[in-house]
């Protein structure tokens, strides 16, 4: 059995998620707890087939000023909750370690980045959503890399953004599956 990475980009207008082949957003109409539990809902649906996932989500962003920055904390609370109910481990990614991995540099703006993703896998990121599919994207790459199984190579200095990364509950799910797999 193999740890399948998953990446999460909240938001909640086009939450991304990024799963191997699967890369795709996440949107809905509704307002309020509904749409929190909408959105709940279609995560964990698409999470439910994944043998052993570990979802690398990008953590909150502390220098977000807008109006939204409370109920993006809102839907972080709920997903973080869901996956815990449902013993999912998570590994929560600073958005700066994020752009660093993707650019080298953790200021990066989400046009940069998604370019530098671009120029180095031939990857064209583009329509309704592209930069959370893209962020989605980049999460499951530095598990990925974590764990050995990137198919692209990063640069020493992007992968400078792994080191200040809290990955035990990666090495936790490594040391379960290992132990089920010499059974």
């Amino acid at each position: 059995m193999n740890i399948k990475i998953v990446g999460l980009d909240l938001s909640l207008t086009s939450t991304g998620f990024s799963c191997g082949d699967s890369i795709e957003t996440i949107s809905v109409s509704t307002k309020g707890p509904q749409r929190l539990s909408s959105i709940r809902n279609s995560i964990i649906e698409l999470l439910e087939p994944i043998d052993n996932p570990c979802v690398c989500i990008e953590g909150y962003s502390f220098a977000s000023r807008n109006s939204q920055a409370h109920s993006i904390g809102e839907l972080g609370g709920v997903i973080r909750v869901a996956l815990w109910e449902r013993q999912i481990p998570y590994i929560e990614i600073p958005p700066t370690s994020r752009a660093k991995f993707a650019t080298g540099r953790g200021n990066a703006a989400k046009t940069e980045v998604m370019s530098a993703i671009s120029a180095r896998t031939g990857i064209v990121w583009s329509g309704k959503g592209a930069d959370d599919k893209c962020d989605a994207w980049i999460l499951e790459q530095m598990g990925k890399t974590k764990l050995g199984q990137s198919d692209y190579e990063w640069p020493a200095i992007n992968l400078e953004a792994l080191i200040k990364i809290d990955w035990s509950p990666l090495q936790q799910l490594e040391e379960e599956v290992v132990s089920l797999n010499d059974e």
